[in-house]
């Protein structure tokens, strides 16, 4: 009699195993306008389930055992100190991170999250009140080339993209670029890893609005992302 118990535990087994898991996924927004073409970058793939929350609320609450990747498309500066330590564990207990575009503008004076987690930084001038050195461009027709391979670019290719520019951020040297162009009103890399060791985290300076958001590269490249940092690829 236990042979069929065995058995059927094994089919149970594999057939769960045919359902590929779920990435779930907190969208943080607030701080920037933005197209509500944004959501679509999260329909579509069965193995992202995504729930958008905008600030103040997010980082009031723990995350770790709720969700498996953040998605940041907010421009803030100041957070409370409770909403630092939620972040921060959350990240330091190995869960993923996707820096979508204006959130790399993110606490600019935050060391630890621009210089470790994030690994780049826009440059703010010394004037009073501080403006931005960084400079950007909307609607530039550029192209956007892979740099070896990687899970992040797996079916992505080079792209060929109307989108907004940085130029001018503090970029580490220690960072795993995974695209870059070769417009002049960009600092190149535009898709990379960063160097924070203890949870993936990618940072994608490409997205400002529809034109990108309904670009098929560019939501294979988001997909990508959170899959990879979700541990999925």
């Amino acid at each position: 009699m236990k042979h069929p118990v065995i058995a059927s535990a094994v089919l149970l087994a594999g057939c769960l195993g045919a359902f590929p898991q779920t990435t779930r996924t907190l969208v943080v927004t607030g701080g920037h306008t933005y197209d509500p073409s944004f959501y679509i970058l999260f329909e579509g793939d069965s193995r992202i389930k995504a729930i958008v929350d905008p600030h103040p609320m997010p980082y009031r609450r723990e995350m770790r055992k709720g969700y498996d990747v953040l998605v940041l498309y907010d421009s803030m500066q100041e957070i409370s100190e409770t909403e630092r330590k939620n972040l921060v564990n959350f990240l330091e207990a190995g869960k993923g991170l996707v820096i979508l575009h204006h959130a790399l503008v993110d606490y600019c004076n935050w060391e630890w999250w621009w210089k470790e987690v994030m690994g780049g930084r826009w440059i703010q001038t010394d004037d009073k009140p501080p403006r931005w050195k960084t400079t950007w461009k909307h609607d530039v027709n550029m192209a956007v080339h892979p740099v070896g391979k990687h899970p992040v670019t797996e079916g992505v290719g080079t792209l060929h993209i109307t989108d907004e520019t940085y130029k001018g951020m503090w970029l580490s040297p220690d960072n795993t670029v995974l695209m870059r162009t070769d417009e002049p009103t960009s600092d190149g890399p535009v898709v990379w890893i960063s160097p924070y060791r203890k949870s993936r985290v990618v940072a994608i300076q490409l997205g400002h609005d529809r034109m990108a958001h309904y670009h098929p590269g560019y939501q294979r490249l988001v997909k990508n992302a959170i899959l990879w940092a979700g541990g999925q690829e």
